[in-house]
């Protein structure tokens, strides 16, 4: 394919320097002590006795330490003397099929093997209440048939809403406990009823109804580290999480800027975010019902590299994107990003962006668009995806600015360099 000379031959670009922002350093230091203290204060009040099957839902996000956390907890409820069995609570995700969903929690680290603990991965449901007198309320029959359930989730900003509530427990248990049908079924009708309203409502009628006893809640810090770890009874869960949600806005990690006239992201991902690329960092978000972002950030281009091995070739979010590269088209497993797409209601994010053959033209197509901009006035950043944006790579038309920042520190400077096929050469944005 020919493409305009400004995009196959114009070689230009501004040097890059590399940028770490400095964040207090809140880690949890020992997580396991951390947990066994959270759970030994939870567990009397739970009704968790000897003989007793617990259901432990996990979902399918990239959360640090997860594995560790699902298997302190698993050794903690057979101690107990119960019986720990994992449910996989992940909605549509891992194509909507239990193969799927099972592949994901080996890809995460958690196997039976690893836990010595049974994987029940059927995304059959059972309808165990209404809301707003027609909206059904479905959760895990796996779960259902156990004296107990227990969920574990990280507390974050949404990728669609901004609210008291918005992804954490309350949304484990509508969404992922729900399964397949459960999130179909929330994401439909808050088109109808509000994300917010709904989940409030799914969620207070899921503790009314269901057998789940309490949340283990995380809170991250900017370099994706738990700063907090919380067991939550059923009846505390709602007042408790809105505490955490602050707490984790607080942590949360944002570029800081207002306007970019380019942002390149290598990666993007299920396992990064729900949404691929989270607009809490990008500013993007332009489906039904969904809060305006661009408050956070203003993006005039925006390109893709690459999907990240663990998303399994789930490519939901690249819809939001200006451009995206071949590798991203290749590696996309387009059956599975339109199953999430279908039952989120976010068709945009499915979209397929300008396709370009390689990192160069594409990053090159970002700067050749956005007007009669120099190449060394254009605010251009590079980020690993936007979990990880700590450190970073700014164009040398953010300097000044940059440099006036007291919790910036400005490293090395380097030249923008590709492989012979168009890959871009960068060092490793390392956290």
């Amino acid at each position: 394919m020919r493409y305009p000379p400004f995009i196959e031959n114009d070689s230009s670009f501004p040097n890059f320097f590399n940028v770490t922002m400095n964040y207090p350093g809140k880690a949890i230091l020992n997580i396991e002590a951390e947990m066994l203290k959270s759970l030994d204060e939870i567990i009397v009040k739970s009704r968790i006795n000897p003989g007793d099957h617990v259901a432990v839902g996990i979902g399918s996000r990239g959360i640090t330490d997860l594995p560790s956390i699902v298997k302190i907890l698993c050794d903690y409820l057979k101690k107990a003397g119960a019986e720990p069995v994992i449910i996989p609570a992940m909605g549509s995700h891992g194509g909507a099929v239990a193969q799927g969903q099972a592949k994901l929690c080996e890809n995460m680290g958690i196997s039976e093997a690893a836990c010595s603990t049974r994987i029940l991965s059927s995304l059959d449901v059972k309808k165990i209440g209404t809301v707003f007198n027609e909206v059904p309320v479905w959760f895990s029959r796996d779960a259902l048939d156990m004296e107990h359930s227990i969920c574990i989730n990280r507390i974050k900003p949404h990728t669609k809403f901004k609210a008291p509530l918005e992804s954490g427990l309350f949304k484990m248990l509508c969404v992922g406990m729900g399964k397949h049908e459960g999130a179909l079924t929330f994401h439909k009708w808050a088109l109808k009823y509000g994300f917010h309203p709904l989940l409030e409502a799914m969620g207070d009628k899921i503790i009314e109804k269901s057998n789940f006893r309490f949340g283990i809640g995380i809170v991250e810090d900017a370099s994706d580290k738990p700063v907090l770890i919380k067991a939550v009874p059923a009846g505390q869960v709602k007042k408790e999480e809105q505490k955490l949600l602050k707490i984790a806005k607080d942590n949360f990690p944002t570029l800081p800027f207002d306007k970019l006239d380019v942002l390149i992201i290598e990666q993007i991902g299920k396992d990064i975010s729900g949404a691929g690329m989270d607009p809490n960092v990008t500013g993007r978000a332009y489906d039904l019902k969904e809060d305006d972002f661009s408050s956070i950030l203003d993006v005039t281009r925006l390109a893709i590299l690459n999907l990240s091995d663990k998303t399994a070739g789930n490519g939901i979010g690249l819809g939001n994107a200006d451009i995206i590269t071949e590798k991203v088209f290749q590696n996309l497993d387009y059956e599975t990003t339109i199953i999430n797409a279908l039952t989120s209601m976010s068709l945009r994010k499915a979209f397929l962006p300008v396709r370009l053959p390689d990192d160069q033209k594409a990053i090159r197509a970002c700067f050749t668009t956005i007007g009669p901009v120099k190449p060394e006035d254009v605010r251009a950043v590079i980020i690993k995806n936007t979990r990880h944006v700590r450190r970073f790579w700014a164009s040398q038309a953010l300097y000044e600015e940059i440099q006036a920042m007291k919790n910036a520190t400005i490293g090395r400077n380097i030249c923008l360099k590709f492989d012979r096929v168009g890959n871009l050469l960068l060092p490793e944005l390392s956290e």
